[in-house]
């Protein structure tokens, strides 16, 4: 049963038959058949098909909730016994919004230095998809915003405040400035993150609440090509200060900070919301609360 309920999740995820099989490491027929066997056992029709995939029905979107729990808390009980018997072991997944990508580090440097034996995938995502990888069992946990917009049923702990620098070139507009505002950030010319990033849709909000309409010279989806494109010298962009430092700012680079208002918001590490909880996510949970309480993740 479990794996059939692991093969409807990977067909609603993928929106594929010949994908989900794949991923599951099985035949495409052999995942057909599984969830046929499940629409028998369970008395209804889950998935809408011809030969492609075109949507669950409404029995199969309820299945598909029934099924993330029980396919969660199976693979939880399975890694809590197996940690009783040979301490935390085996893969931790977690996926980070780009922007907070500077503090994972000190997280996993700490937490293996505990646990030796756990292995880490480490996945740039942005943060609408790390919900989604999250809810869908794909990672164990996430780090991203807070206190912007809704994370939905998940376990919370703060780990650092994101205060936002203009990074620029010296010689360029505002280039040689202590200070900037808001409102002076909107009228130059900007490589920005794309709008499916979060911190895309914060700074465009700050710049429009200080009376201008951001439009970007360039966008991507890398942090580092931001940085590379400064770097380069007629170029300019907003990043977290702390994002800024890990990336190294010399000169003739600038981080310089932007007041009025002086932004702040809430980076954190999100978890399923599960009792008892997978003893290496309860570990990771442990550790960046230990981490946070000295203010680790500020420096």
């Amino acid at each position: 049963m479990i794996e059939k309920l692991e093969f409807l999740i990977m067909v609603a995820s993928e929106k594929s038959f010949s994908r989900a099989a794949e991923l599951c490491g099985v035949t495409q027929p052999t995942l057909s058949a599984g969830i046929k066997q499940l629409e028998d056992t369970l008395g209804v029709l889950l998935v809408n098909r011809s030969s492609r995939f075109h949507g669950l029905t409404a029995e199969g979107e309820r299945v598909l909730e029934w099924a993330k729990r029980i396919v969660g808390d199976t693979r939880a009980m399975r890694l809590d016994v197996r940690a009783l018997k040979e301490g935390l072991t085996g893969p931790l997944r977690i996926a980070v919004i780009p922007t907070a990508l500077g503090i994972v580090t000190k997280l996993t440097e700490t937490y293996r230095r505990k646990h030796p034996n756990v292995r880490f995938t480490v996945l740039s995502a942005s943060s609408t998809d790390v919900l989604t990888m999250l809810e869908n069992l794909e990672i164990d946990a996430g780090i991203t915003y807070l206190n912007n917009e809704p994370l939905g049923r998940v376990r919370t702990m703060p780990l650092c405040l994101e205060r936002y620098r203009l990074l620029t070139n010296v010689g360029n507009p505002l280039g040689e400035r202590d200070r900037v505002t808001w409102s002076e950030v909107g009228k130059i010319d900007l490589c920005l993150l794309t709008p499916d990033m979060q911190n895309r849709r914060i700074i465009e909000q700050l710049i429009r609440n200080a009376g201008s309409e951001p439009a970007p010279i360039l966008e991507t989806n890398s942090a580092i090509l931001l940085f590379d494109h400064v770097k380069s010298g007629r170029w300019a962009t907003v990043l977290p200060e702390k994002l800024a430092k890990t990336l190294g700012v010399e000169a003739p680079l600038r981080a310089i900070p932007i007041v009025e208002p002086e932004a702040v918001y809430e980076i954190g590490l999100i978890a399923p919301q599960r009792d008892p909880v997978i003893p290496s996510v309860a570990a990771l949970v442990a550790e960046a609360k230990a981490l946070a309480d000295i203010g680790a993740f500020q420096d």
